[in-house]
């Protein structure tokens, strides 16, 4: 019998070939989503058990944070962006959940996540998400959460204005198109508690400090900070 599936599902690869997001080359039997070579070699940034590191840096007197880090390094030609890019334009969601999940498990063994109380996805506008059908940093934190075992909140924080593409904006520009742009539906909800806030890619920061500064506003509330990657000049 199991010759027999081995054998269908050879010849529905062969149909239908199955792809790694992260290189495009074929994945093996056993392999899903991401082929074993680009799960070993995307690179890791190991941030989660490094004190004042980069991430963290970033947001040095701009936000309280209590810890910040990324997963890999978010470049042109890293495997990493094309996953991303297949999650957020392309619309395959299982790349997010894997990739939240992968990383969840990394934040869990390290300690990272020990005291965090829930996990708040960077929100989208509700006409940009409706547009796309899903928010991807929501997708992550559900991966990160299966890993876990640690809830997601994503009614909590909103985007309550539609700001323009931060895209091809400089540092400034990025910072005044989100400030003020997030509002929180019930404060009772996070009051005393240690946030995880999740987004996809970490530029500037200005999203995530936007964020950051409106969750401090409650009462006794902390926020930590993770991205699947981040930019480093």
């Amino acid at each position: 019998m199991s010759y027999l599936y081995d054998l269908w599902d050879d010849v529905i690869s062969l149909l239908f070939p199955r792809l790694c997001y992260a290189c495009g080359n074929h994945l093996m039997r056993n392999e899903r989503l991401i082929c074993t070579e680009c799960f070993i070699l995307i690179p890791r940034t190991n941030f989660h058990n490094e004190p004042d590191n980069p991430v963290e840096q970033l947001f040095w007197g701009r936000c309280r944070i209590e810890k910040a880090a990324a997963l890999s390094f978010y470049n042109r030609e890293s495997r990493i962006r094309n996953l991303i890019h297949n999650l957020k334009y392309k619309g395959i969601t299982e790349v997010g959940y894997e990739l939240g999940k992968i990383y969840g498990h990394t934040l869990k063994e390290s300690g990272f996540t020990n005291d965090i109380d829930v996990i708040i996805p960077v929100p989208l506008h509700p006409s940009k998400e409706r547009i796309r059908g899903f928010n991807q940093s929501n997708i992550i934190s559900k991966g990160i959460s299966e890993s876990t075992g640690i809830p997601v909140d994503s009614i909590t924080l909103l985007r309550k204005n539609l700001s323009s593409t931060q895209t091809k904006k400089s540092r400034y520009e990025r910072w005044t198109n989100v400030e003020g742009i997030f509002c929180i539906t019930d404060e009772t909800a996070i009051r005393y508690k240690h946030i995880l806030l999740v987004d996809d890619v970490i530029t500037t920061g200005s999203t995530i400090e936007a964020c950051v500064t409106e969750l401090v506003k409650t009462d006794g509330v902390k926020v930590s900070v993770i991205a699947m990657a981040v930019a480093l000049v």
